[in-house]
């Protein structure tokens, strides 16, 4: 099964489900943010991501979690100042 690149950001109000989800999160990609983690994941992963996320995320408080998927196109066009500048893919530093 093949990898594909995504972004995943979360803004959860609570830290302890917070601290609970970037966890999760750091045993599936790379944090490039607070709660900003680059990931390479096939299906099955990104699946396995998704559930082991959705007992972290409460609906009712304002909790929120988000995947972008971009192409290898998109991926190679990623604009990184400062710090971090290292991605999975090829990069643009500006």
């Amino acid at each position: 099964m093949s990898k594909a690149f995504y972004l995943v950001s979360y803004d959860i109000s609570l830290t302890k489900r917070r601290n609970k989800l970037a966890r999760v999160m750091e045993g599936k990609g790379r944090r490039v943010q607070y709660s900003v983690f680059e990931c390479r994941l096939d299906r099955g992963e990104l699946e396995d991501l998704l559930r082991k996320a959705a007992p972290h995320i409460c609906e009712e408080e304002g909790d929120s979690l988000r995947v972008y998927a971009l192409c290898g196109a998109c991926a190679q066009k990623i604009l990184c100042l400062g710090a971090e500048k290292e991605i999975w893919e090829d990069v643009i530093v500006v």
